[in-house]
């Protein structure tokens, strides 16, 4: 069966199941870069309140469908389209404007300022205050000033940070920074969240406290997510619905149960050689097969 076939068949299963409210869609998407092709042809949707999950491989494409959909990169053929918005045209502010929030997989906070003016970065986009304005300290410079503040703590108290949001960013252990990072994107009021790799690094129990955090923010906030993630254990316990590319294109569609028991994924993570059975499997691949 090809890629496209088993992509097909793999998606049908439980699809008129989600949410008719499609926030984001990606229509035959390719990104070519010279010679390569970084994706080929992907086709997907997150729909409203779903988080979805984008995995495969190293090198399958994730963080150039991700790049694309946040405008550092613009697709060679295809569209992506987000609340009527071509994101393959958009400018990067106005992509943001319209709702699109991100974390990143690398952190990229200020470490020596606090966790309230690293969340406030956030709050740009719904900025209209002029630099005159706040320069002077105008009245509608100050009630706007006490609005976003306000925002961005309900946004900290939320992810468990108020309690640090004048603690400099620095000093904080690595699984809070990324917990800030969430809470700048966030701030910013999305639409939809783009989360890359957000447990990267993480040990595992900060793995789970960041896992709940994600669950209890799709509980309390009107918003779809897309998370890149290769802990397949995290992805099976907060994502709807998976999409995965191998060699940059889409080889399965799916509710995490079909994608678990899809053949076409375990070639692309393990490869036709490697058995499946627990005696044969590497080590450091057993906890992927255990989920997938």
């Amino acid at each position: 069966m090809t890629s496209s076939a088993t992509a097909a068949s793999t998606s049908a299963v439980d699809a008129d199941e989600r949410p008719a409210d499609v926030v984001l869609e990606a229509a035959s998407v390719t990104l070519r870069y010279g010679s390569v092709t970084a994706l080929k042809d992907v086709s997907f949707t997150v729909r409203s309140g779903e988080v979805v999950a984008l995995v495969g491989p190293n090198g399958a494409g994730k963080t150039s469908l991700f790049n694309c959909v946040s405008g550092f990169s613009r697709p060679s053929e295809g569209t992506l389209t987000f609340a009527g918005l071509d994101l393959g045209t958009a400018r990067r502010h106005a992509i943001a404007q319209a709702g699109v929030g991100r974390t990143f997989q690398n952190l990229s906070l200020f470490p020596g300022a606090t966790v309230m003016e690293n969340a406030l970065v956030g709050r740009h986009p719904l900025m209209r205050s002029s630099i005159a304005g706040n320069l002077l300290r105008w009245r509608r410079s100050r009630a706007e000033d006490v609005a976003h503040r306000e925002a961005v703590a309900d946004v900290l108290d939320l992810l468990g940070l108020f309690d640090l949001r004048n603690t400099e960013v620095g000093g904080l252990p690595y699984g809070t920074r990324k917990r800030v990072e969430l809470a700048r994107a966030l701030a910013s009021e999305p639409r939809l969240l783009l989360m890359d790799e957000p447990v990267a690094g993480m040990n595992p129990t900060e793995t789970a406290e960041l896992t709940e955090t994600i669950g209890r923010v799709r509980a309390q906030r009107d918003l779809a997510i897309l998370v890149v993630e290769h802990d397949m254990a995290m992805v099976m316990e907060v994502a709807d619905w998976i999409t995965v590319l191998d060699f940059g294109q889409v080889i399965a569609q799916g509710r995490p149960a079909a994608i678990r028991d899809s053949e076409a994924v375990r070639e692309a993570y393990l490869g036709n050689s490697v058995s499946l059975d627990a005696e044969h499997t590497p080590d450091h691949l057993s906890p992927l097969s255990e989920e997938i």
